[in-house]
């Protein structure tokens, strides 16, 4: 953060609301001696929307916290910023993807730069390294890691999830209701601020819907059909619950290394704890037989690899692989030179030959270009399963450096 304030004039913290942004800028603030505007303010708010051009205007570094509120202030920036381009003036937080509002007036391009910041990895829970990505494509099959972490311990993790204050309640019941609220005022504020929606019933429903699909392919047509909505409105809302960083489209693997393969995205929450609450399910009813620790296993893994992908050294694009014949792999990195890592997620603590399958599919396909194909299980111990072919422990995820 401090590099993009030294070379670049406007930087973006964008991300959900409750991950921690105004804590981040606040200690950025004071350090630099920077004004401060917070659009959540009613009076900072309507003092923005009357005089743009003034509520910019600042000899040093200026921090505007939720800037999608008054997103017309971006215009007055960028006059700003063209005419003195020195680095580190603007610091802007934005709860929405702020540079990707339909009703934004002017983008800044070849003037910010952005970061996501995500609720907390398990890596920032536990204070260790978070390294998998980088780690992989570094050591690929030769990597190794045990673990002691139990299934009980990842439904832990999976109903916990990674905001900060549901992190902080350590009494089921308190990280619930605040999980409830959260969900709740959203829709009701972020979401209304971006779009008028008639029906919040009807988001809050298909959020339900949802999080009983995690990780699963996304079709907007069949949950219009069980929601009894149209498709339109579906795809509205998605977009809404992707814009606020509720959910995120995991986009299929577009290679093109077979002629069978579905462009049909996946869904993962950004935060598994939501994912639990909004089904109503706690660590005991996620080990049950037939509880869904499976999918929200595998959402849970997705949203750590999209955490990662922020700040790994490699550049890597996270997609899913699916053929129509059902042949498939949770997770595809591949990096700019074309190497691909193949991942398949198991809630087990035991790992079969069978369960390669659609790694070997892929290692059959693309070749050489394959530098690993990984199970990541429940179990303790890294195991071969001939040739690039790895069962290895989810904690790798957060353990490995």
């Amino acid at each position: 953060m401090q590099a993009a304030l030294t070379d670049t004039r406007v930087v973006v913290i964008n991300g959900p609301r409750q991950s921690g942004k105004s804590t981040l800028v606040g200690l950025l603030a004071r350090e630099r001696s920077a004004e401060w505007r917070n659009l959540d303010s009613d009076v900072q708010r309507n003092a923005a929307v009357a005089d743009p051009t003034g509520f910019v205007e600042s000899d040093g570094l200026m921090v505007i916290d939720e800037i999608q509120r008054v997103p017309e202030l971006l215009l007055a920036i960028k006059q700003q910023v063209d005419s003195d381009p020195r680095p580190g003036r603007y610091l802007l937080t934005g709860s929405a993807r702020v540079l990707g509002l339909r009703a934004l007036p002017d983008t800044l391009p070849g003037r910010t730069e952005t970061v996501e910041l995500w609720p907390f990895s398990q890596g920032e829970v536990d204070g260790t390294a978070d390294g998998f990505v980088d780690a992989v494509f570094r050591e690929g099959p030769e990597l190794r890691h045990t673990s002691e972490l139990s299934r009980t311990g990842y439904a832990e993790r999976i109903v916990r999830g990674g905001f900060p204050e549901a992190v902080a309640r350590t009494a089921p019941e308190r990280r619930s209701r605040f999980l409830d609220s959260y969900v709740g005022d959203l829709i009701t504020r972020d979401v209304s601020l971006l779009s008028e929606i008639e029906r919040p019933r009807e988001m809050r429903a298909l959020l339900g819907l949802l999080a009983g699909r995690s990780a699963q392919l996304l079709v907007a047509n069949t949950l219009a059909n069980d929601l009894r909505l149209s498709a339109r409105s579906v795809h509205r809302y998605l977009a809404l619950l992707e814009e606020v960083f509720l959910v995120k489209r995991i986009p299929a693997w577009s290679r093109h290394v077979s002629a069978r393969a579905i462009g049909t995205p996946k869904l993962a929450f950004v935060d598994s704890g939501v994912a639990a609450d909004l089904l109503d399910v706690d660590v005991r009813s996620l080990l049950r037989p037939g509880g869904p620790i499976g999918p929200l296993l595998e959402g849970f893994v997705l949203a750590e690899l999209a955490r990662q992908l922020s700040w790994s050294s490699r550049r890597v694009e996270l997609s899913h692989y699916r053929t129509k014949d059902g042949v498939e792999v949770d997770a595809v990195l591949e990096d700019r030179r074309g190497g691909v890592v193949g991942i398949e997620v198991k809630a087990s603590s035991t790992v079969r030959a069978e369960d390669f399958r659609g790694l070997r599919h892929l290692a059959d396909r693309i070749g050489d270009d394959l530098i690993a194909g990984l199970v990541l299980y429940t179990g303790t111990e890294t195991l071969p399963f001939g040739g690039r072919m790895r069962a290895m422990p989810v904690s790798a995820l957060w353990q490995l450096s």
